[in-house]
Parts: C-alpha cells; sequence; structure tokens
C-alpha cells in the first residue's frame, strides 16, 4: 500500500517531513491537504488505525480551529459531527498525516517517524 502524505505546501513542519520521507528513500503519494482533504471514511480508518482521541487530528494553532470556536465545541460534538468537520475542510486537520492503511502518524517528530515508517 502506498503511503499517502497528507501536506500543505506552506507549512514548515510538512516541509520537514517530506524531506525526511525523501531522504529514508520512503516512496509516498502527496496529496495538498487544504485542497484534497482526506474523506470522512478514510478519516474514521486513519483514526480507527491510529488509536488516538479524535480531537488529537484537529490543528489546535490554526486560525480557522480558533475562528471558529472549536476549543469549546469539540466536546460536546459527536465523532460523526467531527469526522464531517475534518473532512469539509483541510485546514482543521493537523498535518502532516500520513497514512498507509495500517499506521497513522499527526505532525513531525523525527523519533516517531523513524519507529512507524521505518528508514534506510
Amino acid at each position: 500500500m502506498t503511503l499517502k502524505a497528507y501536506l500543505y505546501d506552506k507549512c514548515g513542519t510538512c516541509r520537514k517531513a517530506k524531506q525526511w520521507l525523501k531522504q529514508e528513500g520512503i516512496g509516498f503519494e502527496e496529496i495538498p491537504i487544504a485542497d484534497t482533504p482526506p474523506g470522512k471514511e478514510e478519516l474514521r480508518a486513519m483514526w480507527k488505525a491510529s488509536g488516538l482521541d479524535l480531537r488529537k487530528f484537529f490543528n489546535v494553532s490554526g486560525v480557522q480551529y480558533r475562528e471558529l470556536g472549536l476549543k469549546d465545541k469539540l466536546p460536546t460534538m459527536t465523532e460523526e459531527e467531527m469526522l464531517e468537520l475534518l473532512a469539509s475542510n483541510g485546514k482543521l486537520i493537523k498535518r502532516p498525516l500520513l497514512f498507509d492503511q495500517d499506521k497513522v502518524t499527526l505532525g513531525f517528530k523525527e523519533e516517531e517517524m523513524e519507529k512507524v515508517w521505518g528508514g534506510k
């Protein structure tokens, strides 16, 4: 299965992750997260594979997160509502988001990338 890398080209963390993947010789399909966010069912699969709280998928430092007041709204939202919201706006998703059907990483921490995706 191809590793899908949901990235935002203006994001420094995404550029670091992309550089790390190339440096480690890991093939990936780059998908612009702002233009082509993962759909609701793919997000559900990512969430289930990750074992994380669904709220971890939100980009809490993003402008739109603050503008929508999500800090206060998320605790009362259902999982379905959260998935719908994430699928509707790629800028609300924490990035980079890497997924290969079995494994997921959110954000870029070299140690975690090494552990999950391996490399050379």
